[in-house]
């Protein structure tokens, strides 16, 4: 699994790219984000564990009511082992950056003191 996430890292979608901008080195108010983080049997797009928070980008593959029913089966699981997770739709990341790490940063309050 770890393998895998070291090629999803060297081949992220932009989408994946503009948002590690945002998330890594602990710029979005100290939080420890990790990217393409294996959490068995799946790989999460970021992760911080410190607040059990997983942040996933859907791109087409999500839109069908195929890929929607994988993404429920795939949270349910996530959420069961006490992660949150939030989905945004890549366009909205090129379009709404602000409005994402506001959301973000929502979830973070309500779990931290930042």
């Amino acid at each position: 699994m770890s393998h895998l996430a070291r090629i999803l890292r060297k081949r992220q979608t932009p989408a994946e790219r503009m948002m590690w901008r945002v998330l890594r080195d602990r710029r979005l108010r100290g939080l420890k984000f990790r990217r393409q983080f294996p959490i068995d049997p799946f790989i999460a797009d970021f992760c911080c564990s410190e607040i059990r928070l997983l942040i996933e980008l859907d791109g087409e593959v999500h839109a069908d009511e195929q890929g929607a029913a994988r993404d429920r089966e795939r949270d349910a699981y996530l959420r069961g082992l006490g992660f949150t997770i939030l989905r945004f739709p890549n366009d909205r990341i090129f379009g709404d950056t602000s409005g994402v790490i506001s959301e973000i940063l929502a979830f973070a309050r309500r779990k931290t003191w930042i």
